[in-house]
């Protein structure tokens, strides 16, 4: 029965049938009330709403609406949406009879586990898709589990709500209680559902378990959580609501469903509005509090990164034991391997790896209860110099702060255009670059210097070696796997010697690392940039040339047409030409502010400019073939 004071869970079973019931669902927005109070908005077919209520240790159920949610939301909920929402809830579980609920959620190429504690003083916590917990909304820590960020979440009981009937028989035989209580107790089912099950059953609540013939309780235990899932009959009575009437129940009034008994015996008070004083500050007050902010959080970061650093150094085998293992394993493996080889193995060391991060060949760490970031192509001791060499990073910004503070406040600068974003750069920018439209990186080099940098410094595991069948063309390294090859091979083609000699198609092959040599054979010599690839090859035979230079919300990119027009609000495609690529950047940026127009010509100014356009202009004479508006 459900109460003023929680849910049992046999409630939460008719709650969570229903949910099912409702699949499929979206996830929506994430509303934080106070602090065990979270509304989540569920989006369903044919623009279907519901809305889900959480009282962390007390209830879950949907109601009618959501309270009005909070103008600033908390940074719990913050998180919730960053990671869920627009995601898709997959399954919706109880574990056992237990007082515990949780959606599985599908975004991108992973999944969350969010998981409502309706027991105790409760919990929500948000787990990644092995059941690591990445926030939880309340740390704890137990004699034996824990409630931390980086630790698994442990309370996962069978899939369905009943035991097996060995396990149920067992229960029964090894009891030394009367019936009634060991069902109350031993299922989680409480003392007015256990009594329930031995009235369907026929057998006298005050009989001892062990002595009892299980089969027809686990009948009469089967009948009452079909009825309970499959056909709840809500009534109030008593003092709260039940999914169905149980015998010699005195039924007070119906409900059209059990999550509207819910709502009327938690009806929800009115949350308090706070309300801040506006606080007027002068220009040189405002900017003062700045300052002083930004310097407290210098403090922060430097304290951080030499305690990291130290940590390091106290860690030092299990470090450098990282280090040399994944070096040696990124030799032969492609990171996507590694990262499933770790998620998969029950070895100690590589359960302190939480995070790899192919793009930089790092991985974060678990060291002693904090995060580390460990770079596997560096010494610990390199390692070490990094994290020191930020901490002196922020030592300067310390000390430029404090000049600032000591100066007078500057003029107001003037304000840039609305919707302006930088794009942080990343460490492949230097290099010819592109995704995928399946999301793998592609590397090709832009001179003799990077394709040699390229294939001895970045090519892994099994990367993929690419060449056009020209003189002169990109090194092309593939960062893992990929289903597109058809624009790899473009991308090869493009940036090579058929471009500068206005062909329209090229041969592209490709070859594992092992293949890949700077060894000549006798009499032989290999140039800077050039490479000795041996054995059996892969042919893209007569691929067409072609690239699309694009402006999105990534700023400018470029490669392959079929690859950046779907993330490009405008993009210009370029053939081989008479025009040199000084002068193709200045007609593609033209023609790109041209489409863009009005206010988001002018938002994408400071992004797009000519020396942008150029890094994806392929070498030799271009022209444009045509521009295309996403």
């Amino acid at each position: 029965m459900a109460t003023a004071q929680g849910m049992s869970g046999i409630d939460l079973l008719a709650v969570v049938a229903g949910l099912k019931d409702a699949l499929p669902l979206w996830i929506g927005k994430v509303y934080q009330y106070d602090q065990k109070l979270l509304g989540i908005r569920l989006n369903g077919q044919e623009h279907a709403r519901h809305h889900l209520l959480v009282e962390s240790g007390r209830r879950l159920h949907r109601v009618a609406a959501l309270p009005e949610p909070p103008k600033l939301p908390s940074s719990f909920a913050m998180l919730l949406r960053k990671h869920l929402e627009n995601g898709r809830v997959l399954a919706i579980e109880q574990h056992g009879l237990e007082r515990i609920v949780s959606l599985e959620v599908g975004r991108r190429e992973t999944s969350y586990h969010l998981v409502f504690e309706v027991f105790d003083e409760g919990n929500v916590v948000l787990c990644d898709e092995d059941w690591r917990i990445i926030k939880p909304l309340w740390h704890h820590r137990f004699r034996d589990r824990e409630v931390v960020p980086g630790a698994e979440y442990t309370l996962r009981d069978r899939p369905g709500p009943l035991p097996c009937p060995d396990a149920f028989a067992g229960l029964l035989a090894g009891s030394d209680r009367d019936l009634v209580r060991t069902l109350a107790v031993g299922l989680r089912l409480g003392g007015p559902f256990a009594e329930e099950i031995c009235v369907r059953a026929g057998v006298e609540r005050a009989a001892m378990a062990n002595a009892a013939d299980p089969a027809p309780i686990y009948a009469a235990l089967q009948s009452l959580v079909g009825e309970v899932a499959g056909s709840p009959r809500p009534v109030l009575g008593g003092r709260g609501a039940w999914p169905i009437p149980l015998a010699g129940m005195e039924v007070e009034t119906g409900c059209p469903t059990f999550d509207a008994c819910l709502e009327s015996i938690y009806p929800l008070a009115p949350l308090p509005k706070v309300v801040k004083k506006q606080e007027t500050l002068s220009r040189e007050e405002r900017i003062r509090r700045q300052q002083s902010a930004a310097l407290a959080g210098f403090e922060q970061k430097i304290a951080r990164y030499e305690r990291l650093a130290e940590l390091v150094y106290e860690q030092y085998p299990l470090a450098s034991e990282v280090i040399t293992t994944l070096a040696s394993a990124a030799e032969t493996r492609s990171w996507q391997e590694i990262a499933r080889v770790l998620k998969a193995s029950d070895n100690p060391v590589a359960r302190r790896i939480i995070r790899v991060d192919p793009s930089t060949a790092s991985v974060e760490v678990d060291l002693g209860g904090e995060r580390v970031t460990l770079f596997i192509h560096e010494t610990v001791e390199q390692n070490v110099d990094r994290l020191y060499s930020q901490a002196r990073k922020f030592k300067k910004k310390r000390a430029g702060a404090l000049a600032a503070m000591a100066a007078p406040p500057p003029k107001e600068a003037p304000k840039t255009a609305a919707g302006t974003k930088r794009v942080k750069p990343r460490w492949y920018h230097r290099f010819r670059w592109f995704e995928t439209s399946d999301r793998t990186l592609v590397l090709g080099g832009r001179d003799a210097g990077q394709n040699e940098e390229l294939v001895k410094r970045y090519m892994e595991g099994n990367d993929t070696f690419v060449h056009a069948d020209v003189h002169g063309a990109s090194v092309v390294i593939v960062k893992g796997s990929t289903e597109r090859w058809d624009e790899v091979a473009q991308f090869a083609a493009s940036f090579s010697g058929a471009w500068r000699a206005g062909h329209l198609e090229a041969d592209v092959y490709a070859a594992r690392p092992d293949q890949v040599s700077k060894t000549p054979a006798a009499g032989e010599y290999v140039g800077r940039g050039s490479f000795i690839v041996r054995g059996e090859r892969t042919w893209f035979r007569s691929t067409p040339v072609g690239v699309a230079i694009g402006y999105g919300p990534s700023g400018v990119i470029g490669g392959p047409p079929a690859a950046v027009m779907p993330r490009s609000e405008v993009a210009v495609l370029l053939r081989p030409g008479p025009f040199e690529p000084n002068d193709t950047a200045r007609r593609v940026l033209r023609a790109l502010r041209e489409h863009l127009g009005g206010d988001g010509g002018r938002s994408a100014r400071s992004m797009l400019n000519t020396e942008a356009v150029a890094r994806f202009v392929p070498p030799g004479g271009s022209e444009i073939a045509g521009v295309h508006a996403g």
